[in-house]
């Protein structure tokens, strides 16, 4: 009999380049031909001081928390991480300028190269890049980063803490994201913003010349625009859905520069049918159906072994009739939201939450039927405040072209919630073109775009007409533990079931008996909990290793075909 609680491996590590990792283009938004990616062993050491020698090693983008990083030793989580990789540039690939990258790094990234200070960047979940060519040297240059993470909670941290457990996870530091170099002219598009209706999509060049030279791949299509903006009116008008993902891709040159991005024609809304407020994707009802994905994986935990894991999981949800993922309180690199894009599958992305988490506040007070709490003196430390806004704006910035994403939380279930309706406006300046869902689970203010609620451990009820259109933001989350593919000892869902087709006949039950009878009453999105098990969290429709699937897709996908239809049926003209 196996060991059951052996170190939980997924089928990716075996497809996986240990020398050279994680080396797909890391920002398909905007690709340009130059390019170095510095994925791979780099020199490490968790010290007080910048150590003279380095003895031990670390692959990158994997943390030094888990196992693919191949770093054994413990982790104090106060100590500085230091990294060092020494790097030599091709000939004839320097131009003007040579920008280093990182997708992410957390928390506090002090960064040099050849001993010159070049940048330091704040915060565990997003990109950041320097121009270096001030510091580069002729022959091998060294690049040199310390990391500061001592999960310090004014900065977003979602499920990270230093005791794991439950819905708690093993934390993450360092390097967890592509490092990589490119060359470019000086005056170089340094960034594009892409808004799309149902007809044509308004692309902003930040950069460049002033001249500018478009091709749209689909019809060949040439524009010669001066300035910064340019509509696009493609000749082929292909809405983007989950069964139909479209895309266009184009060619952008100015000057010396050239990149290559896409975009997509679709439209999110709010629309009333028979009386009932509605979500609409394209101005047509649509009933977004979608679980919960954390992105954490056994072996890499916030990475897969290889690009392959991302892909699976979006094919899985798909191959079971779901067309949405609801991104939970994780920004994801920008190659997980391409394959949503091109897959098809819609995204609702979570902000990630900073400030403490109160168990009384949180969870006990909610869960005694108190649920509009006043939230203008909750976290009222003006630090974490000014950051979690600053996060917000900047995750809508970075994430803003990917026409997969339809929708945003701000606040999940109060964590760090403050001041919601102020910052559901800030959210909708950023990015009108979106649903935002201010307070997913609780505390609900008088400002979001949906009534969005939780509900575990009792029966789905909806008694009121609603006002907005209701999204089932949290529900289900049965365990079933499956032998062989366990995490640990540990066992945390909402209900659990030993016997699989126990498991299989709830789960079923769930969606026909509670949940397809609420679409009369005005649910218009629905999110599972969730795609897979996490650690302690047996809760998945798959093991933590991807290796089980615990349902019958055939059974599935039947069910979630009933309640498109129901839904269908429901917002039909009468």
């Amino acid at each position: 009999m196996p060991n059951e609680y052996a170190r939980l491996k997924t089928k990716y590590e075996e497809g996986m380049d240990r020398m050279h990792p994680w080396q797909e283009y890391p920002r398909p938004s905007l690709v340009r031909e130059s390019y170095i990616n510095l994925n791979g062993e780099w020199d490490f050491c968790i010290s007080e001081q910048a150590p003279t020698v380095y003895t031990d090693s670390i692959l990158v983008p994997f943390c030094p928390e888990c196992e693919l990083s191949g770093y054994k030793k413990e982790i104090n989580e106060n100590t500085p991480l230091h990294y060092r990789r020494i790097f030599t540039l091709p000939e004839n690939f320097k131009k003007d300028r040579v920008i280093l990258h990182f997708g992410a790094v957390d928390t506090i990234a002090e960064v040099m190269v050849n001993g010159k200070a070049v940048g330091t960047h704040e915060g565990g979940y997003l990109p950041f890049s320097y121009d270096i060519t001030d510091a580069l040297v002729y022959g091998e240059n060294e690049l040199y980063v310390k990391v500061t993470d001592n999960l310090d909670v004014r900065y977003p941290y979602g499920k990270q803490t230093k005791k794991r457990g439950g819905m708690w996870y093993t934390p993450v530091s360092g390097i967890w994201q592509t490092v990589w170099l490119e060359s470019v002219c000086e005056n170089y598009i340094k960034k594009i913003k892409i808004t799309t209706d149902m007809r044509s999509a308004k692309i902003t060049v930040t950069g460049g010349n002033e001249k500018k030279r478009l091709t749209l791949d689909d019809d060949g299509e040439v524009i010669e625009f001066t300035g910064d903006t340019v509509t696009v009116v493609p000749k082929n008008i292909q809405l983007w859905s989950p069964e139909d993902p479209y895309l266009y891709y184009f060619t952008l040159e100015c000057g010396e520069d050239k990149i290559e991005s896409y975009f997509a024609l679709r439209e999110v809304g709010i629309g009333e049918f028979n009386g009932i407020k509605r979500l609409t994707l394209n101005g047509e009802p649509y009933l977004f159906n979608g679980l919960l994905d954390q992105g954490y994986f056994p072996d890499g935990l916030f990475l897969p072994a290889t690009v392959k894991g991302y892909e699976d999981d979006i094919l899985t949800a798909k191959r079971l009739g779901y067309n949405m993922l609801r991104k939970h309180i994780k920004v994801e690199p920008e190659i997980f939201y391409n394959l949503c894009d091109s897959l098809g599958i819609v995204v609702f992305q979570d902000m990630v939450n900073n400030s403490s988490y109160s168990f009384f506040f949180d969870t006990a007070l909610p869960s005694a039927g108190l649920k509009s709490l006043p939230d203008k003196l909750r976290h009222r430390n003006k630090d974490s405040r000014r950051i979690f806004k600053q996060s917000m704006i900047k995750t809508i910035d970075h994430l803003y072209n990917f026409p997969s994403i339809l929708y945003y939380t701000v606040f999940n279930e109060g964590w760090g919630q403050f001041c919601a309706d102020e910052m559901y406006g800030v959210a909708k300046e950023c990015d009108g073109t979106r649903i935002i869902d201010a307070t997913s689970g609780w505390f609900v203010r008088k400002l979001s775009d949906v009534d969005s609620r939780h509900v575990y451990f009792k029966p789905i009820k909806i008694k009121k007409p609603p006002k907005r259109p209701i999204v089932i933001s949290e529900f289900g989350g049965y365990s079933h533990r499956v032998t062989g593919h366990l995490f640990g000892k540990g066992n945390y869902g909402y209900s659990t079931y030993s016997d699989r087709a126990a498991f299989e006949d709830a789960f079923i039950r769930l969606y026909e008996g509670e949940v397809s009878p609420l679409i009369a009453k005005g649910v218009s999105a629905l999110v599972y909990t969730q795609i897979s098990d996490v650690e302690d969290e047996t809760n998945g429709l798959l093991t933590y290793d991807r290796a089980v699937l615990k349902v019958s897709v055939d059974r599935t996908k039947a069910t979630m075909q009933g309640l498109y239809n129901n839904f269908k049926e429901e917002t039909k003209a009468k």
